[in-house]
């Protein structure tokens, strides 16, 4: 679950780390008011859960509180890579010495922590990475010791931070352990020309396990954001990540579906999503992943690639049928069953005899059919 900048900010002040003054509005009216509050000069920004704010428009310095009011009304109803601005953030504006990026992040392959840090901040840390590799410090943390004052001073002195920083990336460490935070980030993380270190964007992403001890960012999740696949996924209780592909994908567990979007890749085609069903393939699971992926325009084909354990082949195979009588198969489907009841399973779909469901008895065969029906020119 993603915060909003505001939501970071409030975070990143709840747990000692200096932030400038701020105030979150809906109105463009209120923005004058509270543009006057600040000391009339501020900085407007859009608040959305995407990045590229500035290079769309949505992040904006106002001279006075007219301006103020004036900006917020330009940028309230924007469309900023699909999420419609609903609110504005309006800080003090800060005289800026010195820019810094520092985050910890939860690394999956080396079962720990990261701290990520650079003294080149106000940037994509991305850009910098692939431009200047040397200037970005990967520093990987001890969830047993996490983030003491020493272990702060060696990330500082490893990326070239000023001393100063020592203190806040101690208390970043405490916004990601006591808030269930997979990400916490500051771009840039400022020394002012007064000396004073701010946090001056931050974003944070909180685990979805941890939700229900979150509830009170709940109210404003994607509020900003028009109906995704993502979205329309999670409400049905649907594992599913869209990636940019023609192929569709259906597994069951986390570590066969993997495998089967690199098999995919490996006969030439792109993977359009990630969609694990896990141990269950009732008629309702099958048909609700169909109806996900088949809207997704970029679809070609489907990978349905299950192996039968505890949930039965032939279970799986009456769900697909079921499902068929209720979504509409517009795309050709590829089904490959093996392991309990496989044989049956297969037996099932054939009995069913859907002129748009293929079936191949090997991974790698039903992923190289998958792959030549999405890539060829005319698709049936």
């Amino acid at each position: 679950m993603d915060l909003y900048e505001h939501q970071a900010r409030d975070l990143f002040a709840e747990h000692g780390i200096p932030v400038p003054r701020a105030e979150v509005t809906e109105s463009a009216k209120e923005a004058r008011e509270f543009a006057r509050r600040l000391g009339g000069r501020v900085v407007v920004k859009a608040q959305v859960k995407t990045g590229g704010r500035g290079k769309a428009g949505g992040v904006k310095l106002a001279a006075d509180p007219a301006a103020a009011e004036l900006t917020a009304r330009q940028i309230l109803g924007m469309d900023i890579k699909g999420h419609t601005v609903r609110r504005v953030m309006l800080a003090q504006p800060v005289d800026i010495e010195a820019e810094f990026y520092v985050s910890y992040v939860l690394d999956r392959a080396s079962g720990t922590f990261l701290a990520i840090a650079s003294a080149e901040g106000g940037m994509e840390i991305e850009e910098v990475a692939s431009s200047r590799p040397e200037a970005v410090a990967r520093i990987p943390i001890d969830p047993a010791v996490g983030v003491t004052s020493a272990v702060a001073a060696r990330i500082a002195e490893v990326a070239g931070l000023p001393p100063q920083t020592v203190d806040v990336l101690v208390r970043l460490w405490s916004v990601l352990t006591r808030e269930d935070a997979l990400l916490v980030e500051v771009n840039p993380l400022v020394r002012t020309a007064q000396g004073q270190i701010l946090a001056l964007d931050g974003k944070v992403t909180l685990d979805d396990n941890a939700r229900f001890r979150n509830a009170r960012w709940g109210p404003e999740k994607e509020a900003d954001h028009e109906e995704t696949l993502e979205t329309r996924a999670a409400a049905k209780g649907l594992n599913y990540v869209k990636l940019d592909g023609e192929v569709g994908i259906i597994g069951n567990g986390a570590g066969l579906v993997m495998s089967t979007l690199d098999v995919v890749a490996g006969c030439g085609a792109k993977p359009a999503n990630f969609l694990d069903i896990g141990g269950g393939a009732s008629a309702q699971i099958m048909a609700d992943g169909l109806d996900v992926i088949l809207s997704d325009p970029a679809v070609k084909s489907v990978f349905v690639n299950v192996f039968g354990g505890i949930t039965a082949c032939d279970a799986v195979a009456d769900g697909i049928v079921q499902a068929l009588e209720h979504v509409q198969l517009t795309k050709p489907l590829v089904v490959r069953l093996d392991g309990n009841n496989a044989a049956r399973g297969r037996a099932i779909l054939e009995e069913r005899a859907h002129p748009l469901v293929e079936q191949a008895t090997t991974m790698d065969g039903a992923a190289r059919q998958a792959a030549d029906l999405a890539l060829a020119p005319n698709p049936l």
